[in-house]
């Protein structure tokens, strides 16, 4: 017999099993238990199932109930904030008159009294740049602390989209344009306005032309396309879930506020009443001018709706008065003859 010992058979490899599943929704294992002489086996351990990666992952004790009472997200801007927008005004507005004050006791202009500064076109066009920037100042420091968000975010800018469709908003004004030249024809204003007689005074068109297509159509958009045309189609459609019991529309992908159309209808009306309300007292409260910036109005608002963007509207507003003062100049020889108008 040879003295060379027996060679040992080794272990085989594990055989390729089947996988194997249970009934349940857990996951199993094989553990394989080393072969002996006697036998080999597969013994099968069932296992829990994973823990969840993240918080994410894990399930939520009453998931149903705090779904239910998670509160809804805010719609802005709403009346509060347009309740806010107008203190923050009248404080500006105070500061604005107290600077015009403090000019005429150091003569600007010539003016030595407050009588003379009331129409006086420095002071007057002066005084309301001041109101507007500086309310513009307080809101873009107040308003992103309430809602979290940059100010010009939230009130839908979109820069973007008035580039895009330039041509159509172009296209726009021009159509507004049109329609003062028919409310010109068939329902004129008076003939001496107050903005008539400002007109008139000496330099005062061009400085009218330069406010009038830079800072005027800026910040009344901004109050009426911006802040107060959303926050009147919120109100409508807060009443309507109110009276209806309906839940509230939800936010767009960017976190704005969609309205229904009756609630865009209306409040693209109500807006416009007060936008030409606002300038009844320059055409000397006539019903054609008025009609003219409802019409005018219903068109901007029309196009912030349309495209969600406050700059669309606001290059519609800004060409729009471009073409009236345009339209002036040639028709006036330069502002040199102004009796013309």
């Amino acid at each position: 017999m040879s003295e060379i010992p027996e060679e040992i058979p080794s272990q085989p490899q594990d055989a390729t099993l089947p996988e194997e599943t249970s009934a349940g929704e857990g996951l199993t294992t094989r553990e394989t238990v080393p072969e002996t002489a006697e036998t080999s086996a597969v013994v099968v351990v069932p296992i829990a199932d994973p823990a969840p990666q993240n918080d994410d992952d894990a399930p939520l004790l009453f998931q149903s109930f705090t779904r239910l009472i998670a509160p809804p997200q805010e719609r802005i801007p709403h009346m509060g904030h347009i309740g806010i927008l107008m203190l923050l005004a009248l404080g500006c507005l105070a500061v604005a008159a107290l600077l015009a004050r403090a000019a005429v006791s150091y003569h600007f202009f010539g003016v030595t009294t407050l009588t003379e500064a009331a129409t006086e076109i420095h002071y007057t066009l002066g005084t309301e740049a001041v109101f507007y920037l500086l309310t513009l100042c307080c809101s873009v420091l107040l308003f992103p602390l309430l809602w979290h968000r940059s100010f010009f975010a939230a009130l839908q800018w979109h820069a973007e989209r008035a580039r895009r469709y330039a041509g159509y908003l172009l296209g726009a004004a021009g159509v507004c344009f049109v329609l003062a030249m028919f409310d010109g024809m068939f329902l004129p204003g008076p003939a001496d306005a107050p903005i008539d007689r400002i007109f008139r005074t000496p330099g005062a068109a061009w400085i009218l032309f330069a406010f009038g297509v830079t800072l005027a159509p800026f910040f009344e958009e901004l109050a009426f396309r911006g802040f107060l045309l959303p926050a009147l189609s919120t109100a409508f459609d807060w009443i309507a879930e109110k009276v209806t019991g309906e839940p509230p529309h939800s936010l767009d992908e960017y976190g704005h506020p969609q309205w229904s159309m009756p609630a865009m209808v209306v409040a693209s009306v109500i807006a416009s009443l007060l936008f030409a309300a606002l300038h009844a007292d320059q055409t000397g409260y006539s019903l054609g001018p008025f009609l003219l910036l409802v019409l005018v109005s219903l068109v901007l608002c029309a196009v912030r709706l349309a495209l969600r963007s406050l700059a669309a509207s606001v290059l519609v507003h800004a060409t729009y008065n471009f073409l009236l003062f345009s339209f002036m100049f040639f028709g006036t020889s330069g502002f040199r003859h102004l009796e013309n108008m």
